[in-house]
């Protein structure tokens, strides 16, 4: 009878001791629940650093958001998200808001922070060319991108920046969804493809093609990957917003202040399929050419500039008020909150 007593007494104690620490790391952490922001991504790559690094550094936790992650396959599919409530904030080339916009959308997207600022893709070809020259590509075949996209415009402004004209001078295959051309150049199509990373470099590592160009410094600095919300969701949330925009430059803060390695090792669990070394490879060449936005503020004068690849393109007959698409609030902002 005293050991049944015994055990009841340290149950009992045990169980006040629980409560008491459960309660204690309430009050001294202030912690309040978690607002839930439904996140889609336009794709899955190491280009997109910064923000994978605020997730897994706990930036977005520290400013009480809880990030339900998507993702995309592509910015139209983001809009669609966006506009079909889908989605809260989405992660896309402006050109896609662009689009909306010029279709007369009353609640259109509106691009509140800047995650890169070139191209990311690279030109792998079948051969080594240390030599290369942009019009090694006459006459050649290119697996591009999506019609409309960013990543094929660039393409074709710098084939004809070069004095190739696309269609022409070099076809480019533009059909293949966007997972499907890396599997479509292994099985023998094209003789170069356009490919972001990883990509570019496990095809590199596994021996089925050489990176010889990179979009990114051939196309110069453009307003390539931005945050973006619709006009309403900006108007009834501004609190998110300002909180989702300081993560993110939490994130490019550390990403300009820490080692390609320690990069990789944040945000490997994003690619459990690519090595560390892999990884590092790869952020280690978009440091090298000045991928990443330094801080969140999107410039008007770049989306010009966008539009103007975009109108080159033929895809927009002309250009809409870039002023109408940016938002500079919540950057500024960000950048006097966060040290």
């Amino acid at each position: 009878m005293k050991r049944v007593k015994v055990w009841l007494a340290l149950a009992l104690i045990c169980g006040l001791l629980a409560t008491s620490l459960v309660g204690c790391g309430k009050s001294e952490e202030g912690e309040q629940p978690l607002t839930k922001v439904r996140y889609c991504e336009v794709v899955r790559s190491i280009f997109y650093a910064p923000v994978y690094v605020a997730m897994n550094e706990g930036f977005f936790t520290d400013e009480g958001l809880e990030i339900e992650l998507t993702t995309g396959q592509g910015a139209d599919k983001v809009m669609t998200a966006l506009l079909s409530g889908g989605a809260d904030i989405g992660l896309a080339g402006p050109e896609a808001t662009v689009y909306v916009l010029n279709q007369g959308q009353e609640d259109y997207v509106i691009n509140f922070a800047q995650l890169t600022k070139r191209d990311g893709s690279f030109l792998v070809g079948r051969k080594p060319e240390p030599d290369f020259k942009w019009e090694n590509l006459r006459g050649k075949t290119v697996i591009g991108g999506r019609p409309g996209g960013v990543p094929e415009m660039v393409l074709e402004h710098v084939l004809r920046k070069h004095g190739l004209t696309p269609g022409k001078d070099v076809e480019i295959i533009t059909n293949l969804q966007f997972t499907a051309t890396t599997g479509a150049f292994i099985g023998g199509t094209g003789d170069y493809v356009a490919n972001f990373e990883p990509n570019a470099s496990q095809l590199e590592k596994e021996g089925y093609g050489y990176v010889v160009a990179s979009l990114g410094i051939a196309g110069g600095e453009l307003p390539y990957t931005v945050f973006g919300a619709r006009k309403s969701y900006i108007a009834e949330n501004p609190e998110v917003i300002q909180r989702f925009t300081n993560a993110v430059y939490r994130g490019q803060l550390w990403v300009e202040n820490h080692s390609s390695e320690d990069i990789a090792r944040s945000i490997q669990s994003f690619f459990p399929d690519t090595d560390l070394e892999l990884i590092t490879m790869v952020i280690e060449r978009y440091k090298a050419q000045d991928t990443w936005a330094k801080d969140p503020i999107m410039k008007a004068e770049s989306l010009d500039r966008l539009q103007e690849i975009i109108i080159e393109a033929g895809e927009l007959s002309e250009p809409v008020d870039s002023n109408l698409l940016i938002t500079h609030e919540f950057a500024l902002q960000a950048m006097e909150e966060v040290q």
